[in-house]
This record gives C-alpha cells, sequence and structure tokens, in this order.
C-alpha cells in the first residue's frame, strides 16, 4: 500500500500504421537506390509521435539522410527540435522531400550532395555546417552500400574498395573532420547492421564493414569518453530501404524479412526512436553500446 494518488487516464486517439508484410517484386539497377520509385513507399513518420524538444536547437548531420533509415531519422530529430543537415550522393528528389519534411516542423535543413570516399568531401561538409548553423551537435553516420555475391571469388576488388570506401573509410573521415567543431554531450551514432553479429553468405564485403563500424563505435566511445563526447551505434535487422530493391532479385524482394520472428520486415520510422534515444540526453550514460531493432532475431 501507499499513499499515492491515483494517476488519471486521458485516453488519446491514435492513428492506426499499416505496415506491410511481404512486398510488390521490384529491382532498381542502381545503388544505393530511390525511394520515390518504390512500391510501397517505405514509412518514415510516426504520425502518433509529436515531439516533446528533446533536441531543441540542436544541429544534426545525418549521412544518407535522404531516404530510409536516414530520412526517419531527420523527421523525428527535426520533430524534437532540431536542425537538420542532409549528406547524400545525388538522389536529389529524395533529399528535396525529406527537406520538405523537416522544413514542415518549422526547421532549417541543409542539403548537401557529394560522394562521401572522397575524404577532401568531409571537410567541406563540416566547414559548410559551420558557416551555416555555428555549430555541431550530433552526428549519424549513415551512409551505405551492399553489392550480393555467391561467393568471395565473385567479389571483384573494384567492389570490395567501393563498399569499403563508402560503408566506412567515409565515418571515419567524416568523423575526423567534424570532431573539432563538438563539444561536451555532443553525440555520435553510427548505422551497423545485425549482419556484424551473424554474418551473411552473401553480403561478406558488406558485412564486414558493418563488424568495423561495430569496433570503431566501441573504440571512438572509449577514445572520447573523457571529452563527453557518446560514440553509440544502431544494428538494424531487415528494413525496408531503398537499399533493398537496388540490391536483390524481385523475387527476393517480395519476401524480404518475412524469416525473422516478427514475420515482416522493419519499417525506417520504427528504428528512428533508437537513434533519437542516443542522440538526447536520455542516453547520457550510454556510451559504446549497441542497439539492436531487428524483429525479434537473437544476435
Amino acid at each position: 500500500m501507499n499513499n499515492y494518488p491515483s494517476i488519471p487516464y486521458y485516453g488519446m486517439r491514435k492513428e492506426e500504421i499499416n505496415v506491410p508484410l511481404t512486398f510488390k517484386p521490384q529491382h532498381q539497377d542502381i545503388q544505393p537506390g530511390l525511394e520515390y520509385e518504390m512500391s510501397p513507399i517505405p514509412i518514415s513518420n510516426n504520425p502518433n509521435v509529436k515531439g516533446s524538444g528533446k533536441l531543441l536547437d540542436k544541429v544534426a548531420i545525418v549521412t544518407g539522410g535522404d531516404s530510409g533509415i536516414g530520412r526517419a531519422v531527420c523527421n523525428l530529430f527535426a520533430k524534437e527540435g532540431a536542425d537538420i543537415v542532409i549528406v547524400y550522393l545525388d538522389e536529389h528528389e529524395d533529399a528535396e522531400y525529406t527537406k520538405k519534411m523537416v522544413e514542415s516542423y518549422g526547421r532549417k535543413c541543409l542539403l548537401i550532395s557529394g560522394d562521401l570516399r572522397d575524404e577532401r568531401f568531409s571537410p567541406y561538409i563540416a566547414d559548410k555546417v559551420m558557416k551555416s548553423f555555428g555549430k555541431i551537435d550530433i552526428l549519424v553516420n549513415n551512409c551505405g552500400v551492399q553489392y550480393p555475391q555467391d561467393s568471395i571469388l565473385d567479389i571483384s576488388n573494384e567492389q570490395m574498395r567501393y563498399t569499403f570506401e563508402t560503408n566506412i573509410f567515409s565515418f571515419f573521415y567524416l568523423t575526423k573532420a567534424v570532431l573539432p567543431y563538438m563539444k561536451k554531450n555532443s553525440s555520435i551514432i553510427n548505422t551497423t547492421s545485425i549482419t556484424a553479429f551473424q554474418g551473411k553468405k552473401n553480403l561478406i564485403d558488406y558485412s564486414s564493414t558493418k563488424g568495423a563500424i561495430t569496433v570503431f563505435t566501441k573504440s571512438l566511445a572509449l577514445s572520447l569518453a573523457d571529452n563527453k563526447i557518446r560514440v553509440n551505434a544502431v544494428a538494424p535487422g531487415p528494413i525496408w530501404t531503398p537499399l533493398i530493391p537496388a540490391s536483390f532479385s524481385k523475387q527476393e524482394v517480395e519476401v524480404f524479412g518475412t524469416d525473422v520472428p516478427l514475420k515482416r520486415a522493419g519499417q525506417p520510422f520504427e528504428l528512428a526512436p533508437a537513434y533519437l534515444y542516443l542522440a538526447s540526453d536520455d542516453s547520457r550514460y550510454v556510451t559504446g553500446q549497441i542497439i539492436h531493432v531487428n524483429g525479434g532475431t537473437p544476435v
């Protein structure tokens, strides 16, 4: 027994979100893919989340923020009061749409297009962000590509270099470029993958980069602990993003994600709260950790 007064319940009408269980067979011939060509379009926004100012007036850089997981992160961060910098390759139509989403919450959005494999691009990004906003509070290293191959013998040296340069070299380049501008309580969040923990027989080079990202996260967290800059990561399982039809056959896309315990692929909006947690003061005692959002798959 206690003397606490009873807490009144105020019901809220929730909007139903219809998450697809399977997908229309489809394929794209370019990487990392175009969201506006997908059917159905990935769900990037949870209309039942209103935002509470957890990132008020913060400045967040999100690589690959034009679509997929990055778009959902940009959307939720903006809801929570952050100004957004979207770094992307050349998916201009997707990026412009995400910018409109961010601005619909009254936040500023800067688009920067270029190839993060080029080590000269990252200092340019940092300089442009500082000139535009005067600070950098959050860095989300999220860009990535994957090229399935049946055998390691089918992975060309060119493909291997491209995958590593995109998926992990870019994380080093951009982190090094923005770190001098990050202050106490800043946050770095990396996107790794379930493949870093389980492997994937037809994604050997991709899985290897995700393993590198995982250890990069843990090592960098130790390195920056004295600076009070936190470094964490999110490890998605099968998520419906442009990378999927850009990577797999029509037949594989149709049943994508149905082999996990929850029997479906996840949607980008279902990952975004993990990034928000790691970006906000809610996780001030969390560093060097990996949050798994994978439909219940053991790791």
